[in-house]
Order: structure tokens, then sequence, then C-alpha cells
């Protein structure tokens, strides 16, 4: 018996009332969860506290479920629009605070590491993408999920997803060209003004 096999057996077995085993899909799926949500809040707290709101959700909905697609994929698609609501709330209060005037908080040490997870030119490339983009390229390149699961989650065409997947990577790879390029003439500067002292 396959993996994803076992996990449709859990699920069916949950749904038809023994909902101890529902710990059994925790342990499978808590980590990898925590490590999508970090990726699109690209904060430590919000991703821990999301892990806990999103398999209660799950736990909640689990009887709705109905293996059309992967219950990788369902479980995902509720990952991503818990995030998309908490990065949707984050965004109104920073713009509240600036309404009132209040200075955003000052980085902690700690989100500063967080937020260099990537290299400089792709975390600020990463950066001048929409979340949904953000999205997509985390499912295909972190996640390693599949075109066709991929549509699952965002529930759109397969073709649809590859070419958004290329026009995003595409998108990418000219604005970390052109944060790499002004750090080369930056830095370049900052050698010559050396030189010259």
């Amino acid at each position: 018996m396959n993996s994803i096999e076992s996990i449709e057996t859990k699920i069916a077995r949950i749904q038809a009332g023994e909902v101890y085993i529902f710990a059994d899909i925790i342990d499978t799926y808590q980590n990898q969860i925590y490590k999508y949500c970090l990726r699109l809040l690209s904060n430590r707290e919000e991703a821990e506290d999301a892990v806990q709101d999103i398999m209660l959700k799950v736990f909640e909905k689990v009887r709705y479920y109905q293996p059309k697609g992967s219950f990788t994929s369902w479980l995902y698609k509720i990952a991503y629009n818990h995030c998309l609501n908490l990065l949707r709330r984050r965004k109104l209060q920073q713009q509240i605070s600036r309404l009132f005037g209040r200075e955003a908080a000052a980085e902690s040490t700690e989100q500063a590491v967080e937020n260099k997870m990537f290299s400089e030119p792709l975390a600020s490339a990463l950066e001048k993408l929409t979340v949904e983009e953000r999205n997509l390229l985390i499912l295909r390149i972190f996640e390693d999920k599949s075109f066709e699961e991929i549509g699952e989650i965002l529930g759109k065409n397969m073709e649809a997803v590859k070419k958004r997947y290329g026009r995003i990577k595409h998108k990418l790879k000219a604005s970390m060209d052109l944060t790499a390029k002004e750090e080369g003439e930056c830095a370049k500067a900052t050698t010559l003004q050396k030189n010259r002292s």
C-alpha cells in the first residue's frame, strides 16, 4: 500500500468516526505545512500559530473531504487560503498604523535572520511578487508540487498554471538580475570611494 492510499484510508476511517486517527494526520503533515507557512508569511510565530489554526480547520472540515484530488492538495488549499487571509489582515493593520502615524516596530534580530532565508537578490525579487505569484513559486520549487497538484490547490487549469509559472520565473529572474546589477554598481562605487581616500 503506498502512502497516498494509507492517508486516504485514514481519512475514510476518521470520516467514519475514528477521530483519534487525526493525530496521525497531524504527525504526517504538521512540519511540511509549517515550512510552507513560514515561506509565505516570513514570520516564525505567525507560521506556528497558522499551523495550529490550519490543523483545526482541517479537523473541522475533514468530514466534507471527497477524494476527487489528493488529500495533500486539499490540505495545501486550506493552508494557502488561511495564510492569504493573514497577509491581507497584516497589510490592513500596516495601513491603519500608517494612517494614525505610528511607526512600524523595529525588526527584531530573529525576523531579520528569517527574512534572509534566501539570497539577497532572491529575497528582494520575491518581495516584488504578489502573494499569489510567490505562492505558486513556493509550491513548485520548495514544496515540489506537480503542475497538476498546483492546479488542484489553486482551482486552476494545469496549462494555465504552467504558463503563469513560466511568466513568474521570467519576472523573478529579471528582477534578480536588476538587483544583482544594482548591488554590483553600489559595491564598485564604494571601492572607488575607498581608493580615492
